[in-house]
């Protein structure tokens, strides 16, 4: 029992799962509950149940409360998958499955907008591509196909946390930070543009009203402190749409400050004072005020790890292939002996847009190692991305599962020659952040920068330094490495 403290109650509503956790004054996780949900595929769409969230809240919410003891919750914050289309009528109930973010279906309805639209216009207004994955086409889809619904609408919500904060304060709304993924927001004012829905037949005033994530959405209303165990009357913050949540999580408030993540695919990721208007990059509102965070994808970071382990690995042991690349690892040198790796296994979109290009080793010979192989791999999806900084570096993060391999991580200071900082528990800091936005709403704290300030400086956060040894044998294989692409890309499987 974690007895006789305060907590804020942070929820995050993702694709696999609900996580409540409890965060305390000290920007600790005190105990944390994760109930799985169930998705719906069938002929290429992809839904979830809106129900099946409050549900999994509810159980989540039911068991953190039970280890808290005589502790008191006294606000909850939220984040949450981004970019669904989310279909309500009378008293907020569900007229449909949501339309998930990963659901493409209403990519003739995309091009329908934009013919009526004018594409630039859109994509000007909203800072982003626009495809049929964006709600705003969804909604024109329901409107096409579903008219019996689209009729009966009243609320149109775009977060899963969204819907879970309605059930908690009767209050649609939503955070600037979603709303930029939804065709519908102009990014750089944070207003709904009405005139848009207006010209496909579709209500504005359906829309939920836009706040900023450290802004209270409500207060929990007696019914839903019944349903919840939540203490009636505490604030309910708006919070933000899981890239928000990340971004924050991940060290970065500045411009100047990148955060690298090393998921399966992966994104670098920074703040700055504007949107970039590039087809390579994804703006999104920033949970810092005035700021935007600026995302590029890249398709190839933890995919190439994975597939290298698998590889070296023996077909018996491929359940302990990350053990034993990481043994190959730890008695690896800076610079692989002289191979390069070029790391574009699926094609590549940044820092070259190639979808064509495979990968290749350079430099192989009879003396070379499977721990030569192993850390070329790396050292190669690190080259590619110092390809594409070219501002300067104030500061690096690096999250996602290729960061728990602390090789990796070194590699990449060696090569960006600059410190890179490590959060020791990735797990609960997107909880922990989001507990510092309700704590920022609440003038618990003047500003983000403070809150990151003190993150770092604890011993939550690792720090990996440039060997100055290492940066100069790495400086000589990156130019070596700037030759490859241009050498090869007119070769195709």
């Amino acid at each position: 029992m974690l007895n006789g403290r305060e907590y804020i109650l942070t929820a995050d509503i993702g694709t696999t799962a609900v996580k409540a956790v409890l965060v305390d004054k000290k920007n600790r996780a005190a105990a944390s509950e994760s109930i799985e949900i169930s998705t719906f595929s069938d002929n290429g769409y992809t839904e979830q149940d809106a129900y099946g969230w409050y549900s999994a809240f509810l159980k989540a919410c039911s068991e953190v409360l039970k280890k808290a003891g005589d502790g008191r919750v006294t606000a909850v914050s939220f984040s949450g998958q981004m970019q669904d289309a989310i279909i309500l009528g009378a008293d907020g109930l569900p007229l449909r499955r949501v339309i998930l973010y990963s659901d493409a279906r209403a990519e003739a309805e995309a091009e329908e907008i934009c013919s009526l639209l004018g594409r630039d216009s859109i994509e000007y207004l909203s800072g982003n591509h626009f495809d049929g994955s964006i709600p705003f086409s969804k909604l024109l889809w329901i409107k096409k196909y579903e008219p019996s619904v689209f009729s009966a609408i009243r609320t149109v919500l775009f977060s899963a946390k969204d819907y879970i904060i309605l059930k908690l304060t009767g209050n649609p709304v939503t955070d600037t930070v979603t709303a930029g993924t939804t065709g519908l927001m102009d990014i750089e004012k944070k207003t709904w543009e009405g005139s848009f829905p207006e010209k496909t037949g579709i209500d504005p005033f359906l829309l939920p009203e836009l706040k900023y994530p450290h802004e209270e959405a409500g207060r929990v209303t007696k019914k839903a402190s019944m349903e919840s165990g939540l203490p009636t009357g505490i604030p309910v913050f708006t919070g933000t749409g899981d890239a928000g949540a990340t971004t924050l999580a991940s060290g970065i408030s500045k411009a100047g400050e990148y955060n690298i993540n090393l998921g399966t695919s992966g994104w670098v990721a920074c703040l700055s004072d504007s949107v970039k208007r590039n087809s390579s990059v994804f703006n999104l509102s920033s949970v810092t005020p005035g700021k935007y965070i600026n995302v590029t994808p890249f398709f190839n970071a933890g995919n190439v790890h994975k597939w290298v382990s698998g590889m070296l690995s023996k077909d018996s042991e491929q359940d302990k292939k990350y053990e034993y690349i990481s043994e190959l690892l730890s008695t690896s040198v800076p610079g692989s002996n002289g191979v390069l790796f070029l790391p574009y296994l699926l094609g590549e979109r940044y820092p070259v847009s190639d979808p064509l290009i495979r990968g290749a080793f350079i430099g192989i010979s009879q003396n070379t190692s499977k721990q030569d192989i192993a850390r070329s791999c790396l050292e190669g999806v690190a080259f590619s991305l110092k390809e594409g900084f070219k501002d300067e570096l104030k500061s690096i993060s690096l999250i996602g599962g290729g960061a728990g391999e602390s090789v990796w991580c070194r590699i990449f200071a060696d090569i960006l020659d600059h410190e890179v900082f490590v959060f020791k528990n990735a797990e609960f800091m997107p909880s922990i952040a989001v507990a510092a936005i309700a704590r920022f709403g609440r003038g618990e704290i003047e500003n983000y920068d403070t809150f990151l300030s003190n993150l770092k400086s604890s011993d939550e956060c690792e720090l990996f330094y440039p060997d100055p040894e290492a940066v100069k044998t790495m400086q000589r294989s990156y130019e070596r490495f700037k030759e490859i692409y241009p050498a090869i890309k007119s070769i195709r499987a």
